[in-house]
């Protein structure tokens, strides 16, 4: 019976996790899948091994979260090491999985790595490493091939799983609906992050600059996209200082809040991406500890952060980062694109040719074939 050994890092991580492990099990039922993620793998039947949440490191760690992740590095070196699977698929997470990866070279298991490493923003450094410890690279984006392949990296381009999950066109009065909203209205879509430090650091300016927009739009609906890898608390805790905005908190419907959605406050992330898919209008914003900052900047090599940004290859949604991620800025931004339904449609526009190139959809289903062929190997 081929073993299958999961990896994944943060949320998103954990949902092409799951659907990996789906894709997986519908080409070969007989197959053991273990894994770290979350409820998403586990509810597609990947056995998680206990006390493992999350491998996914950013920024400069504090106390706690360096403590942790040396201990779940630790646990995870013990596995590899002592358990032996047909194949170890690493997803994202570069910081701990390509530390992970070299691991399971060492003790000679088969590596493959999906949702590449993000070397056309980091620089070309961890070329070298890839090349000594990965069997087959997966990538989602379509200029990344030639940047692995020249570099004598095997790899597949398969498109982007969020194609898989994410259906286009929505019925926005219907989803507003299902969502609690009064159709038709306007509404506004926080996505303040899946980490509880980004939320904590970047809502209440979300929530500042709603209050102040909806002195424009009376009618305007506000909701935040509640990831479950957020306490509810911390969610709760921020919105109660602004109770007469009467948010709606709506947990593990990113998809549907985006759609019933005029325009999108979105922390940087795989939710641009998704935005972009579906076709809502953002502004994209982005804080950090200042030392973290400082040392980024030095090191990411492209102007963009915004993935949206990064695909299309030219700023189509504006960008609020750092020290520029204030009331004073968001606010008048978002005015500007309310009321102009013109500069609403020109950026829909642009999402189209960016949806457009990243491939089609089944890419779950492809980086299964991908895995199950180092299987067989």
């Amino acid at each position: 019976m081929p073993r299958i050994f999961i990896v994944t890092g943060e949320a998103s991580g954990d949902l092409h996790g799951a659907n990996l492990a789906n894709a997986l099990y519908t080409l070969d039922p007989q197959l053991q899948i273990d894994g770290v993620g979350g409820r998403l793998m586990q509810g597609e039947g990947v056995r998680l091994f206990p006390g493992i949440e999350r491998v996914d490191a950013i920024g400069v760690p504090g106390p706690k979260q360096l403590i942790h992740g040396i201990q779940t590095f630790q646990r995870l070196k013990k596995i590899i090491r002592k358990e032996r699977f047909d194949v170890i698929v690493f997803i994202d997470s570069p910081g701990m999985n390509l530390r992970l990866a070299k691991v399971a070279a060492q003790a000679k298991q088969h590596v493959v790595y999906y949702i590449a490493p993000q070397i056309w923003a980091w620089g070309k450094g961890r070329l070298s490493l890839i090349r000594r410890v990965v069997n087959h690279l997966i990538v989602i984006f379509p200029f990344e091939v030639p940047l692995y392949r020249n570099a004598g990296i095997p790899c597949s381009f398969v498109g982007h799983p969020l194609l898989d999950v994410v259906h286009h066109p929505y019925d926005k009065i219907l989803v507003q609906e299902q969502l609690g909203l009064t159709p038709p209205t306007q509404a506004l879509g926080l996505f303040p992050g899946s980490r509880e430090h980004e939320v904590k650091r970047c809502l209440p300016i979300m929530l500042h600059a709603a209050h102040e927009v909806k002195k424009a739009f009376p009618q305007l609906q506000v909701m935040i996209a509640h990831s479950s890898s957020v306490s509810y608390e911390t969610i709760h805790d921020i919105v109660k200082i602004f109770q007469n905005l009467k948010v709606r908190i709506i947990q593990d419907s990113p998809n549907e809040v985006m759609a019933a959605s005029d325009l999108l406050f979105v922390n940087s992330g795989t939710a641009t991406l998704q935005a972009a898919i579906i076709g809502t209008p953002m502004i994209i914003m982005y804080r950090v500890p200042w030392l973290t900052y400082s040392i980024a900047r030095h090191l990411i090599q492209i102007p963009y952060i915004g993935l949206v940004n990064i695909v299309a290859g030219r700023q189509i949604v504006p960008e609020l980062l750092q020290y520029d991620m204030t009331v004073k800025q968001l606010v008048p931004m978002a005015l500007r694109l309310l009321h102009n339904p013109q500069l609403l449609d020109e950026m829909r526009e642009q999402f189209r040719e960016v949806r457009e190139s990243l491939g089609v959809s089944g890419a779950s289903r492809r980086a299964a074939e991908c895995v199950l062929a180092e299987v067989n190997a």
